[in-house]
């Protein structure tokens, strides 16, 4: 899991959720004569509006964190966590207006008020829906929550940036100047050193790092339509070159794809 793929939206998300789970410890009615004290004291109640806003929340964030989506019954589990916040705050909309329900004839309407938890929990249920459903649809929620970090100076092509970043456990490597070795890929020349037959030709095109400002999809370069790879913001790739589809891209574990969205990526 990469905690730099989250976005802005998600940390909404995660912010909505906490309040929620704050929300169920406290006073679900105020007046005299009430036996639920919380919401923990209502299965029904505290499982749809409470819990199930709080697993929605979870599943969202897990599956922006997975480095592939992942199904389960052929439903991807971020879509059911959106709709999980969404059946939460339905349930904390109608709970609010009727907060007695079948219990108005053994309780009494003119003594029972709408506690702080309905409240809060409304409130942080509504938040929580908004977050995951406009995150996909307003860029600035789609901003990482962690930016990343930027190198210390530009590399050349064939060597490392600083540890804790690109490629990790790779090989050390002599520099060419007889200093400290440095990090590369096995079979790259040193700092330095011109680059071999692996750099690609073709116009004034020179390889860079980058990272991406929120996940995005790796696709073959035979234009095969299914991802290859997702590359993840927090992590710095190698661009090899520009090719017809877009630009050409090295992954941690040395496979080639074509970024077709490069827009609002982040150079080092």
């Amino acid at each position: 899991m990469n905690i730099r793929s989250l976005t802005r939206g998600d940390g909404v998300v995660i912010g909505a959720a906490v309040l929620l789970f704050i929300a169920s410890f406290l006073d679900t009615f105020d007046g005299s004569g009430s036996d639920v004290p919380n919401a923990w004291d209502n299965l029904g109640l505290v499982m749809s509006m409470y819990l199930g806003g709080i697993i929605g929340a979870a599943l969202i964030v897990v599956a922006r964190a997975l480095p592939q989506p992942r199904k389960v019954a052929g439903i991807d589990l971020g879509q059911f966590g959106v709709a999980l916040t969404v059946f939460a705050a339905w349930t904390a909309f109608w709970t609010i207006i009727d907060p007695l329900g079948a219990f108005s004839d053994t309780f009494g309407s003119t003594d029972i008020e709408t506690g702080s938890g309905l409240i809060l929990g409304l409130i942080a249920a509504l938040l929580l829906a908004a977050g995951a459903v406009a995150t996909p649809l307003v860029p600035a929620l789609q901003a990482a929550l962690v930016p990343a970090p930027r190198p210390a100076a530009p590399q050349p092509y064939g060597a490392q940036p600083p540890a804790g970043y690109g490629y990790p456990g790779a090989p050390q490597q002599p520099s060419a100047f007889g200093g400290p070795p440095q990090q590369g890929q096995p079979g790259q020349p040193p700092f330095g050193a011109q680059p071999g037959p692996a750099q690609p030709s073709g116009g004034d095109f020179s390889p860079f790092w980058f990272a991406v400002p929120v996940p995005r999809p790796l696709y073959a370069e035979d234009g095969a339509p299914m991802p290859i790879a997702e590359l993840a913001p927090g992590t710095w790739y190698l661009a090899v070159e520009q090719g017809a589809q877009g630009l050409v891209a090295q992954t941690q574990d040395g496979r080639r794809g074509v970024l077709r969205d490069a827009s609002g990526i982040q150079r080092g």
